[in-house]
């Protein structure tokens, strides 16, 4: 296919006992033979990555690998009819960066089932600044707007949201002129919470140090929660009639005990969301979206570049609760 081609990747491996991450030259003739090679230009940093990158092997089997669940590029080679080269395409999740060579490498090879053609309105760059954590926090969004929350029925809980997902949420839901109110256990990023669109920004303590009655005061019409555990819990004892909340994390834990009432006494929705999974038909359906109406005008503050090399300093702070906004990689 390609000979003794070579590309340029972070690859994390075992070393005694511990894994690390460096950047290798490796070559074509090592990645998967699937349909569509493409040239790499830009990947994203998710906390799923920085595990696979860590040795979990629940996300990944298999050492040495390249992470990356995200990846944005051109199109060098196709057997698949849909994709010619040149094209600009977005891949993202699946099975890209657990198990299969992500983009944390040059290039990536992959089915074309996975392949999201990149919309007109969007940069390579700028697909990235959103990537899996912005697709999630889009989807959240969908899933309240489905069941008729408009901004004029009260305000939005974010947690977690200094982190990809919750930022990338805090200022889709601004833009969209709902009320924001931003969880965080970092209150010296409050001026940038507000900057990227919150209306307020409050501590976890204030969502979590409540009384263990099975329905507290309504404080928001829905929420986009990113933590689980606790924290989910508190979040729904204390939405309000009708309201939605969605649920895409465990960072506080798996398990969630909670009370039937908020559901049976005021309606409340839980909508799980797995961007991983999602239908090709949603996928492209949101990020036509996220070109369009619900294209950011902060991308550049909610999201930062880095290098290949700097990546291991990046997953090491994701990994530590350091992580502020989008961390976007450039392979150029």
């Amino acid at each position: 296919m390609t000979g003794e081609k070579t590309y340029r990747a972070l690859v994390a491996e075992e070393s005694g006992g511990e894994f690390r991450q460096i950047v290798k030259e490796l070559s074509l003739d090592n990645l998967p033979d699937h349909d569509v090679l493409v040239r790499v230009h830009y990947s994203s940093l998710n906390y799923k990555d920085a595990l696979s990158a860590s040795g979990n092997r629940g996300i990944t089997k298999n050492y040495p690998h390249t992470p990356g669940v995200d990846a944005a590029g051109i199109v060098e080679e196709s057997r698949d009819s849909r994709f010619r080269a040149g094209d600009k395409v977005i891949v993202t999740s699946y099975d890209l960066g657990m198990n299969t060579p992500g983009g944390f490498g040059e290039y990536i090879h992959v089915p074309g089932d996975w392949i999201v053609p990149l919309p007109d309105s969007l940069t390579l760059k700028e697909s990235m600044m959103i990537g899996t954590s912005g697709l999630t926090a889009a989807m959240g969004l969908e899933k309240i707007v489905s069941q008729h929350i408009q901004p004029k029925k009260g305000s939005v809980l974010v947690t977690g949201a200094t982190g990809g997902v919750g930022s990338f949420a805090v200022a889709l839901l601004s833009h969209l002129d709902f009320k924001v109110i931003a969880v965080t256990g970092k209150p010296d990023l409050k001026e940038w919470l507000l900057n990227i669109g919150a209306a307020d920004v409050i501590s976890r303590k204030d969502v979590t140090a409540v009384p263990g009655k099975p329905l507290l005061s309504s404080r928001w019409i829905a929420a986009i929660d990113t933590v689980g555990g606790t924290m989910l819990d508190a979040v729904i004892r204390q939405t309000d009639h009708n309201g939605v909340v969605t649920c895409c994390g465990n960072v506080l834990g798996h398990k969630l005990e909670t009370s039937i009432y908020p559901f049976i006494l005021r309606g409340v929705s839980l909508m799980g969301i797995d961007s991983g999974i999602a239908l090709m038909a949603d996928r492209k359906r949101i990020w036509n979206r996220l070109a369009a109406d619900w294209k950011l005008p902060v991308l550049d503050i909610v999201a930062s570049t880095c290098s290949l090399e700097e990546l291991p300093g990046e997953i090491s702070k994701i990994l530590n609760g350091k992580q502020i906004g989008k961390k976007v990689i450039s392979h150029l």
